[in-house]
């Protein structure tokens, strides 16, 4: 069985409620798995890079649009598979942003706030006001940086994989990765990003760990000269700016979600990172690891839709209960 066939064979938890209160489980889905309504790409500029987004638009709009910034190995088309229930909340927006996926190389001169200034400039060309952020990885720190900038675009923030810090050994581990990527050792490369993607054996159950992990690994492998190029110059941005700044963050409901058994970006930094919100709550998705959106596809899309509709999330059958953190309770405390 193929990978992709083994990611899509995604099923609720035992015990979870319909995504959105009154619709029926079964309702139809397109070719891709997109809950039926219209999907548009865009060819974007700024600052003279080209960039490209993904939008699915349903008939109801039952929250804020929902934005999606993606980990630096992700893309705008590896969400696609939770458009089948995100897409019933309303509108969906995946994007490459400068840089990543099919959009223009970005040299390392440009930082996060850059990104963080195109995804501004990207809601002001679909004209959204205000969005329900998530944000994986990577793109956490560009949507933290986003939060931080331009707090009244913000209505919902959910940060998933987050850390306030870059671990000293994955620093040097990049500088590294960079030499061997001058050198053409992608296949090193990819075994030793898939390695540290994934727990490592006898962290803990993980679901769909072995098929994930050749995922990663095929990916990172079978990448062409160009996206081995933006790779090389990711882990130079990475090294150059800064990962997290201490600005004010807008005091919207905020959620930072982390695998039960993510050895790379670890519940303890998520429970830090929640600490510095003003509002946020902190939970871990049973039986994953850094690849939780993908590892329970379907669990982890219900969350992002109770959380986006300010539904309760205690007692989930495949979270921790959410431990109440931030700025505000420590001042009150």
């Amino acid at each position: 069985m193929s990978i992709d066939a083994v990611l899509a064979q995604d099923q609720e938890s035992p015990g979870a409620r319909p995504l959105i209160p009154g619709q029926e489980a079964d309702e139809g889905t397109g070719a891709e798995g997109t809950a039926a309504g219209q999907v548009e790409e865009r060819d974007l500029m700024f600052n003279g890079f080209r960039y490209t987004c993904r939008v699915v638009r349903h008939g109801r709009e039952l929250t804020e649009p929902l934005l999606v910034l993606g980990g630096s190995s992700q893309d705008r088309n590896s969400w696609v598979r939770h458009e089948k229930w995100l897409s019933r909340l309303g509108q969906v927006i995946t994007v490459d942003l400068p840089g990543y996926g099919t959009a223009d190389f970005l040299p390392a001169s440009y930082g996060v706030d850059f990104l963080a200034a195109a995804v501004r400039q990207l809601l002001d060309e679909l004209a959204v006001p205000r969005v329900n952020l998530v944000a994986a990885c990577y793109g956490g720190a560009v949507g933290l940086r986003f939060a931080q900038h331009y707090p009244g675009m913000l209505a919902r923030l959910l940060l998933v994989g987050m850390t306030t810090r870059i671990p000293a050994d994955y620093a040097a581990a990049m500088e590294r990765w960079s030499v061997m990527i001058d050198r053409g050792e992608t296949e090193s490369i990819a075994r030793e990003l898939a390695d540290r993607f994934m727990s490592p054996p006898g962290t803990g159950r993980v679901r769909k760990h072995a098929a994930v992990s050749r995922l990663v690994y095929q990916q990172i492998a079978g990448q062409d000269p160009e996206q081995l190029r933006k790779s090389a110059e990711h882990n130079t941005r990475l090294m150059r700016h800064e990962w997290y700044r201490p600005e004010p963050v807008p005091a919207v409901p905020s959620l930072v979600v982390t695998g039960e058994h993510d050895t790379l970006c670890t519940p303890t930094m998520g429970r830090e990172v929640a600490a510095q919100l003003p509002r946020a709550r902190f939970m871990t998705i049973d039986e994953t690891d850094h690849l939780a959106p993908v590892e329970r596809i379907a669990d982890f899309a219900d969350l992002v839709a109770r959380f986006c509709t300010d539904r309760p999330l205690d007692d989930l059958p495949y979270c921790s209960r959410p431990e109440t953190l931030g700025t505000a309770v420590a001042a009150s405390a």
